[in-house]
């Protein structure tokens, strides 16, 4: 093991951490700053530049970007003669957020998040956890680069913890879920097509889902189905559906 390595796990003053970590993991991380921030939310994180906190927001960004590419490697590969539809919707039935809380939840993350709970309901809790999920991808890639995120995901996480062919035979269709609640609870219930941010290819979608004029999700495809599927998720998510 090199030296770096045993200072980290024996004599570092954040050895418990690293070894927490270690024993998560299965890897001994470089960056042990990147790993805190993963699991910091910004009920609890710090302003540090024109209104940007410290929170593990932007390795979430980062990390559902990787996450992403390599679920849709390994669908492609397992699926060849599959059309994209029906990769894209396998793709979304793996990282939507209910999947990856059970996950994060599964591997033990409830003992490193550093949240403030008197600022977060029950409901907005349980984000919690699979947004820490995606930032540790995020953080994982800083670290160690992609492919060594990739090895990770695919044998540590998706060929361990993850049953694609029972995913694939599991009906998830958020958006019916929404507008059945909706119906329900007399709630006026929209998908609306809105602007891309500057930068973002112009072949994306971004759909807000909105209940009663309020936004409660947002999604990215580039499909504009895809899209309201992931806002619908959100909007799920946020009101505990």
């Amino acid at each position: 093991m090199p030296v770096s390595r045993l200072y980290k796990l024996y004599l570092s003053p954040h050895k418990k951490y690293v070894k927490v970590l270690r024993n998560l993991l299965g890897f001994v991380p470089g960056n042990l700053l990147l790993y805190r921030l993963a699991f910091r939310h910004k009920s609890v994180a710090q302003n540090v530049k024109k209104g940007v906190k410290n929170s593990n927001e932007r390795l979430e960004f980062l990390g559902d970007a990787v996450l992403g590419s390599v679920v849709a490697e390994v669908l492609f590969k397992l699926y060849p003669y599959e059309d994209e539809g029906f990769l894209t919707e396998l793709r979304s039935k793996i990282v939507n957020r209910q999947n990856l809380n059970q996950l994060a939840r599964k591997l033990g993350f409830e003992q490193l998040i550093e949240y403030d709970s008197r600022m977060l309901g029950p409901s907005r809790q349980g984000s919690l956890l699979g947004d820490a999920f995606e930032a540790l991808v995020g953080a994982i890639y800083l670290d160690k680069g992609y492919n060594f995120t990739r090895d990770f995901l695919v044998n540590h996480i998706i060929k361990t913890h993850i049953d694609i062919h029972t995913l694939e035979q599991t009906e998830t269709n958020f958006k019916s879920k929404l507008i059945e609640w909706c119906q329900r609870h007399g709630k006026d219930i929209s998908f609306d097509l809105v602007e891309n941010q500057v930068g973002e290819s112009l072949k994306l979608f971004t759909v807000q889902a909105s209940i009663d004029g309020q936004i409660l999700g947002l999604g990215k495809e580039f499909s504009k189905k895809n899209a309201e599927k992931l806002a619908a998720e959100k909007a799920c998510e946020a009101l505990g559906i």
